[in-house]
């Protein structure tokens, strides 16, 4: 990442500190916009699950819903991770550091559709709504149209957060349980998008509440117009849009293309002017290309293989690090990654701030990792399900190969292992259900923060969420429960490095490597930006 470690510490050095800075947003533009006639094709790599967007926890479900149709109180800077201010211009924080109060911008406007016409500004009103709605088994909205919100529970948000209350109309008070250091950089993420509570009730009175979920409405730059699942996702420029010369595009385009060869090919010939996920034996033929741009910079990110610790023998870490050291890790970092990857010995990235630098790893060893599984009464080996994901990332471009170079590496200490895939969807969901043995899966940080990479991750509070190998260690969680109570950075590093001291030891997955970010784009696109934290933007992008 471009921006550095100390830049991030320092942001977080005092809960106080960030929120005195109260900065004052934007000024309103009341009247339409004129937007340039310009049209821009992203050539994605997969459909998103849907546009509720606390909900998901994927790039593909992010780049579709959140950062085109919806706000949220605070917000990231393009292109980086500092919080600015969003739906709220300014917030104050109590001495104590459990009361956090918003003061909402006045004159957003909700998004005019073909579906819902909007009777009012953004208010309170919509900010409780939103929130109720993940805090609350009973509101009335949830029981209607009943759905998960991983994100929110992963971090423990349902049970940091103990109300969240209505000032005036455009001031909100949330009063949380214990201090909690993250909570503003968790207030910009994805989950936090700010819904319309009368969109809301329109959709309770025609008993239709799931539609918010394939009907997305919101205060974002950009309007969602019509969805052909596996094909196309239109979107228009948002006139009325609170931030004024963010929107460059009339129209926004998104041609879902799950074949990378293909996505090449189109931005080749102009048929999409940014796309996502090249290869990494594209990157030089597309680095040749007169009319493309190909800005790079090293990914926030990690890939790695997990275990599902509530299948036996995989409950046995001397079993994880048998399986861990029986993986050439060198000879897929060359075959997958392709001189764009890093070896990853930790479960976050370098460049995370309380990184451990040298901690403890497993060298490649299959004779050593024949004598682990010996020592657990495996010596004949066993078979295990090794899921490979369908879609490329940034932390793993080729998901299918890697684990058929891990499945080889296995065979050779006798373990048999099958390779299954799903639809991404399809792959989450059922990994979220716990149907896996091992799988190919990967992360790239969403907030700035190490708490996103362990507490998201390994969490206990995570374990039906993101924590795909259902590890709860209770040493473990503790640490983390500790670094989100104080504000003090060096206290917190001291706790996140001891976390992951207790994560080499018992390896509840297998960290493959960190690799860098590469985004194909037209030099027609002016201000096309790679966001650190894995999602595209077009907020702020124009074209020629």
């Amino acid at each position: 990442m471009k921006e550095n470690k100390l830049l991030r510490a320092a942001r977080l050095t005092s809960l106080v500190a960030l929120a005195a800075a109260s900065i004052g947003g934007a000024p309103l533009a009341h009247a339409a916009q004129s937007i340039p006639n310009k049209t821009l094709v992203y050539c994605s790599e997969g459909s998103p699950a849907g546009f509720d967007p606390a909900q998901y926890t994927t790039g593909v479900d992010f780049t579709a819903n959140t950062f085109t149709v919806y706000n949220r109180l605070v917000e990231f800077e393009r292109g980086g991770t500092k919080v600015e201010p969003g739906l709220a211009e300014s917030w104050d924080v109590s001495a104590d550091g459990k009361s956090y109060t918003f003061h909402l911008r006045h004159g957003v406007k909700f998004q005019t559709t073909s579906f819902f016409k909007p009777s009012r500004e953004f208010n309170a009103d919509d900010v409780v709504f939103t929130f109720d709605r993940m805090l609350d088994a009973n509101n009335a909205f949830r029981k209607a149209y009943p759905v998960s919100f991983p994100y929110f529970t992963d971090m423990g948000l349902d049970k940091l957060i103990a109300k969240v209350e209505k000032v005036d109309p455009y001031t909100v008070k949330f009063t949380l349980n214990e201090p909690n250091a993250p909570f503003i950089q968790n207030m910009a993420m994805e989950f936090a998008s700010i819904l319309s509570a009368e969109y809301a009730d329109q959709l309770m009175k025609a008993g239709k509440a799931a539609d918010i979920n394939q009907f997305p409405v919101g205060t974002g730059p950009f309007i969602f117009k019509s969805y052909t699942k596996d094909a196309t996702i239109r979107f228009d420029g948002n006139p009325d849009y609170w931030k004024p010369g963010a929107v460059k595009l009339s129209k926004l385009i998104f041609s879902i293309t799950p074949d990378a060869s293909v996505r090449v090919q189109k931005i080749k010939r102009d048929e999409c002017q940014v796309m996502s996920y090249p290869r990494p034996a594209d990157i030089a033929p597309l680095k040749a290309e007169a009319n493309i741009a190909m800005p790079s910079q090293p990914g926030f990110n990690l890939g790695y293989l997990s275990y599902n610790v509530t299948h036996k023998p995989l409950d046995n870490a001397d079993v994880r690090h048998a399986l861990d050291m029986a993986i050439n890790k060198k000879a897929i970092i060359d075959s997958v990654y392709q001189g764009a990857g890093q070896l990853a010995t930790n479960p976050m990235p370098p460049t995370q701030w309380s990184y451990v630098k040298n901690l403890p790893a497993n060298a490649y060893d299959p004779a050593k990792a024949k004598a682990l599984l010996a020592k657990a009464g495996l010596s004949n080996g066993f078979e295990i399900t090794l899921w490979a994901m369908p879609v490329q990332r940034a932390y793993n471009p080729n998901a299918r190969l890697m684990a058929e170079m891990i499945q080889a590496d296995w065979a050779k200490v006798g373990v048999k292992a099958k390779i299954v895939t799903y639809e991404w969807g399809e792959y989450i969901k059922r990994a979220h259900a716990g149907e896996d043995d091992s799988m190919l899966i990967g992360w790239t940080g969403d907030n700035g923060d190490p708490d996103n990479w362990l507490g998201t991750l390994l969490g206990c509070e995570a374990v039906n969420g993101n924590n795909f190998g259902k590890w709860c260690y209770k040493p473990f969680d503790e640490l983390v429960q500790k670094g989100r109570q104080t504000s003090d950075v060096a206290q917190r590093t001291k706790f996140y490095q001891q976390a992951q001291q207790i994560f080499a030891q018992q390896l509840p997955f297998s960290p493959i490597a960190h690799s860098t970010v590469y985004q194909p784009v037209s030099k027609k696109v002016i201000d096309m930006r790679i966001e650190p934290l894995g999602y595209a933007r077009f907020d702020g992008v124009g074209m020629q």
